[in-house]
């Protein structure tokens, strides 16, 4: 059954890529050890939806996540003992994810789960974790798993939260473009989340907002809601979608002309999404990001992180997403081999307040609820660069930093 192997890199493939990360030593707290196969391996769960509307930002994480543990690995790993990625496919289906959680946890025993590309994907795989004491670290925007009643001992966040991402962006945008708003939404946790992070920036400026348009995951059409936001003429569009959606409403906000009577704004512009709709169709939309690999420029991390990539996939450069991938899995086996140890205890209590920079500058886990405090990028599209993944231009770096967060007692942590 597809959901039940394991999706590795072709061995030609896997063998270059390990190859020319030995010369990194990206786990320097590690010493070099002969990595003994009579260890048992650190297994790490790694669910995402391979299949449907997220599959290409899903294949991303996949590649990064290798990629982190094939540097472990070549590091020496924690005492010679090697790790292990197990991915299964959650297919963006809480119960789906819910059940692959319990398989890895109880058939393929594994020391940690690292994944999920669905707010409320991420919340059953929670549950799961919770109850068994297994420590999840989350890829995925939420603002649930960091709060009461979700959130709990075990439970970790690796990507930015929507209050974080919507408080960065929504200052940016209503300082540049004015106060009159409309909201295009998913109608599952990451819109509602967004459209409230939003909200929350715009009750302190006094934005007057028109309308908020909920719409299905998948939805391949939307040209219905054209005249109505054209009649409606907000200053700025926020677009709370994501993956493929995202990129069929810009292609269709293009042709329909929406895009002249308005600024777009997506909290989340995904270079994925870019990527496939093109130039023309994204031109002058802006956005936020947790990671754009431009930033190797000033970023000594990046460039590291964008290097070691290149060379394990033949010139390819990580997206953001997929750089979730790595940084979720590295910070796991890197509080591991702080801790000296897999049990859940040991290493929840090493990666609370853990500091550091493994892939866009300096991040630290917020002891009271494990967020990852860290950066948040504001983005341009722009026309097609150098390589294909050269699609963004960044117009302001928001350093990492507490008061884009709601705090602990805001959470129900306090």
């Amino acid at each position: 059954m597809p959901d039940r192997t394991d999706r590795r890199i072709g061995r030609r493939g896997w063998l270059r890529g390990a190859a020319a990360l030995a010369a990194g030593a990206p786990f320097a707290s590690a010493p070099f050890a002969t990595l003994r196969a009579e260890e048992p391996p650190i297994r790490v769960g790694f669910p995402v939806p391979v299949t449907g509307p997220y599959a290409t930002e899903a294949a991303d994480q996949v590649r990064a996540a290798q990629l982190a543990i094939a540097e472990f690995n070549e590091s020496g790993g924690m005492g010679g003992r090697r790790a292990e990625l197990l991915v299964r496919d959650d297919k963006l289906d809480p119960g789906e994810a819910a059940t692959r959680a319990i398989e890895l946890i109880e058939k393929d025993r594994v020391d940690f789960i690292v994944g999920s590309l669905s707010a409320s994907v991420q919340l059953a795989v929670n549950t799961v974790t919770k109850q068994r004491g297994i420590l999840y670290n989350s890829i995925s925007q939420s603002d649930q798993i960091v709060s009461s009643p979700d959130w709990g001992p075990t439970s970790f966040h690796e990507a930015m939260t929507p209050h974080m991402t919507a408080t960065a962006v929504g200052r940016y945008a209503f300082g540049k473009f004015g106060k009159r708003i409309a909201y295009v939404a998913a109608d599952y946790a990451y819109g509602h989340e967004m459209v409230a992070g939003f909200r929350a920036v715009g009750a302190g400026i006094g934005a007057e907002e028109l309308a908020e348009i909920k719409m299905p995951i998948g939805t391949r059409d939307f040209s219905p809601l054209m005249p109505r936001l054209e009649a409606l003429r907000p200053d700025i569009l926020f677009l709370c979608n994501f993956g493929r959606d995202q990129q069929v409403f810009v292609k269709q906000a293009q042709e329909s002309g929406l895009k002249r009577m308005t600024h777009i704004v997506a909290p989340i512009l995904l270079q994925t999404a870019r990527i496939a709709g093109g130039a023309q169709a994204f031109e002058g939309v802006l956005g936020g990001t947790s990671y754009y690999w431009g930033i190797e420029r000033d970023v000594a991390s990046a460039k590291a992180f964008n290097d070691r990539f290149r060379k394990a996939y033949d010139g390819r450069l990580p997206s953001d997403y997929g750089a979730l991938g790595y940084s979720g899995v590295r910070s796991v086996l890197s509080a591991a081999v702080k801790a000296g140890s897999t049990a859940t205890e040991k290493v929840a209590s090493a990666l609370a307040g853990m500091k550091y920079d493994f892939y866009k500058g300096p991040q630290y886990y917020r002891a009271c609820d494990h967020q990852s405090v860290q950066s948040v990028f504001i983005i341009e599209s722009k026309a097609n660069g150098r390589v294909p993944e050269d699609v963004f231009n960044v117009l302001e770096t928001v350093p990492g930093q507490e008061d884009l967060l709601k705090t602990c007692a805001q959470e129900g942590l306090g």
